[in-house]
């Protein structure tokens, strides 16, 4: 059984709900992950407009989970997860596994209202930068209707309240190297969108984390290719291999029958 670990010792910037753990695998499973991932049947890969996607653990609709067993290697990682981050209520039950080419990435986003408010996020084959956005709408008018927002409605107006608000508020961006775990919960969670570039080439300028993921070396090359280099004042990794990320979430509500979406 794992032991858990002091997240305390892990929390990166301002926000005290964002925590990233470095070499949280080692090599040898972040290989065995990788090739888990690619020997899965081909019907569990879903092509989007800009990356593939493997979902894990069932259907998730905004009434909960139509659950179905994760398989042993993934719960392995998940049971990790859960054991040392002691972050999640129960067992996770769901896993979004994300593929992402050198110039793919998501959109800035928020999870939906199914998930229990903490993500761990573990990043495999190579490195990305996730931008961390302010959500303002949320705070200066919230939707009393009941019904989800959609993205083009996320640049609400601004009053006295909100500008004091994203004062305290800042983007950010977090340096995902691979083998790392990134958590986040409560205010960064609920007042952030998050989402990766569609771009080959990263800057890391605002990332919270520069020091401890990419180190003082003016150049460092993983051994997936990736390259972090100093050009001037601007900070970059150029990406150069796919990242396979392993999004862990718990749905609290679970139907074990079929229900009328």
């Amino acid at each position: 059984m794992e032991s858990k670990r002091n997240l305390d010792n892990f929390v990166v910037g301002t926000v005290s709900s964002v925590m990233y753990v470095p070499d949280f695998i080692n090599d040898g499973e972040e290989t065995q992950l990788l090739d888990k991932v690619y020997n899965s049947p081909v019907s569990k890969w879903k092509s989007l407009k800009n990356r593939r996607l493997q979902n894990w653990g069932g259907i998730v609709h905004e009434k909960g989970l139509l659950p179905q067993e994760l398989p042993p290697w993934l719960k392995k990682v998940t049971e990790k997860v859960s054991e040392e981050s002691g972050l999640f209520l129960s067992a996770i039950n769901h896993v979004l596994i994300n593929e992402y080419h050198p110039d793919q990435g998501i959109m800035p986003h928020q999870d939906g209202p199914a998930y229990y408010p903490v993500v761990a996020i573990l990043s495999l084959g190579s490195a990305a930068i996730m931008d961390f956005v302010p959500h303002p709408s949320l705070r200066s008018s919230p939707d009393t209707s009941g019904g989800d927002r959609k993205d083009s409605e996320l640049n609400g107006a601004s009053d006295l309240g909100t500008d004091k608000w994203l004062n305290n508020h800042h983007p950010f961006s977090v340096v995902l190297m691979p083998r790392s775990l990134l958590i986040f919960k409560d205010d960064a969670y609920s007042s952030y969108l998050h989402g990766i570039r569609d771009s080959s080439i990263h800057q890391y300028d605002r990332a919270v984390n520069e020091a401890g993921a990419v180190g003082p070396q003016p150049r460092l090359v993983s051994e997936e290719g990736d390259e972090a280099v100093t050009s001037g004042d601007r900070k970059c990794i150029h990406r150069t291999g796919t990242r396979i990320s392993l999004t862990c979430r718990l749905v609290l509500k679970v139907h074990h029958k079929l229900f009328k979406f």
